[in-house]
């Protein structure tokens, strides 16, 4: 909701990244729903009597009134909303991963309603993983995130259709993927993955994760879009993941 030029009051956020600013402050970087991506300087908030300091917390749900009219706004109040917690470790590294990738690669001040609904989802989903024995979910989940996200940003594409070629993809032939194409025909030049089976494309194309190839296969083609997006910035967030699960077991 804009109350005035440069206002705005009671805009449902996510804070995705916090660090300490000058003195007492906060700068933190929200989603929002009409708004995108957003830095909000909290003043006071990284004090010892501050009670922002708990509330702007990653995975709570907020609604925020800020003013300003550079890119940098104030935060002027908020109202925290109740939500599950994230409590088990795969659940919980798995939402910074998605957060960083948010913070990391989406633009300022542009809205995407549909992928901060799909984020919203992905929350609730998360919480609802039983530990380790929600691993064989966590891997469509969050491939299902990475391809709204990628989506949002213009860059869908059809599991079971080739692009260089405009033929459908044949269950017995092998493909290749480019980030700036999508499927393309095994003799395509601009392939940055190879050997990708048409049966599994066809499945992925359906929404099917069931087996160890379509999970294999889309880790492998999203990594490269994710990669390809993110123009090199690291995601810190993959390396808590990879130990937690060479800890505790191939996922």
């Amino acid at each position: 909701m804009v109350a005035s030029k440069g206002a705005v009051q009671q805009e449902p956020a996510y804070v995705i990244h916090r660090r300490p600013w000058r003195e007492t402050a906060l700068l933190v970087d929200l989603f929002t729903l009409n708004h995108g991506r957003m830095s909000l300087v909290a003043r006071g908030a990284n004090s010892a009597k501050s009670p922002l300091k708990a509330q702007l917390q990653p995975f709570q749900p907020l609604l925020v009134d800020w003013t300003g009219r550079s890119d940098l706004k104030t935060l002027v109040q908020l109202e925290v909303r109740s939500a599950p917690l994230l409590r088990q470790t795969l659940s919980l590294y798995s939402g910074l991963y998605i957060n960083e990738l948010l913070q990391r690669v989406l633009p300022v001040a542009d809205p995407y309603p549909t992928l901060f609904a799909s984020y919203i989802d992905t929350l609730q989903a998360l919480t609802g993983l039983a530990g380790l024995a929600g691993r064989g979910e966590l891997e469509p989940l969050l491939r299902r995130f990475e391809r709204e996200f990628c989506s949002a940003l213009g860059y869908d594409f059809a599991w079971d259709q080739a692009t260089d070629t405009g033929l459908p993809v044949s269950a017995g032939q092998v493909y290749g993927y480019d980030p700036a194409q999508g499927i393309v025909s095994a003799a395509s030049r601009d392939a940055r993955l190879n050997q990708l089976p048409g049966d599994v494309l066809i499945a992925l194309a359906a929404g099917d994760y069931t087996s160890e190839a379509s999970r294999k296969t889309a880790k492998r083609v999203m990594r490269v879009l994710v990669d390809y997006l993110l123009q090199g910035k690291p995601l810190h967030s993959r390396n808590l993941f990879s130990q937690t699960v060479s800890s505790s077991g191939r996922t």
